[in-house]
């Protein structure tokens, strides 16, 4: 069963930036889809970042475009998020996530199915 562990949450001022990580054991990365997401208080779960498992179908909501890269390392089964340009409204407990299949044409409704606990990302102005 695969189990899903991030890091790198914290607190920091607008304009700064985070580098959050997530670590997978009981599975590789082979085949799945991978995603961050994220959920603000009192607001529905927000997909963020996705990409196959070999680096193509890279996919962001655009409210991150141009701020966050997502990456990942299939030596150490290890996926990034960097996250520059933090605004306030980045605030939120981030998720990663994976999925067994792709919708490469629409990856936010891929079926991620395994999660982790969460960090928490805390952005002031």
């Amino acid at each position: 069963q695969v189990q899903l562990v991030e890091s790198g949450g914290g607190s920091v001022q607008a304009g700064g930036s985070l580098r959050l990580s997530c670590v997978m054991s009981g599975g590789t990365f082979y085949n799945y889809g991978l995603g961050w997401f994220r959920q603000a208080p009192g607001k529905e779960c927000e997909f963020v970042a996705s990409f196959y498992w070999n680096g193509n179908y890279v996919h962001y909501t655009e409210s991150v475009k141009g701020r966050f890269i997502i990456s990942g390392d299939n030596t150490k089964n290890t996926l990034f998020l960097q996250m520059n340009s933090l605004k306030p409204e980045d605030t939120a407990v981030y998720y990663c996530a994976t999925a067994t299949a792709y919708y490469y044409n629409d990856p936010s409704k891929s079926p991620f199915d395994s999660w982790g606990q969460g960090t928490q990302v805390t952005v002031s102005s």
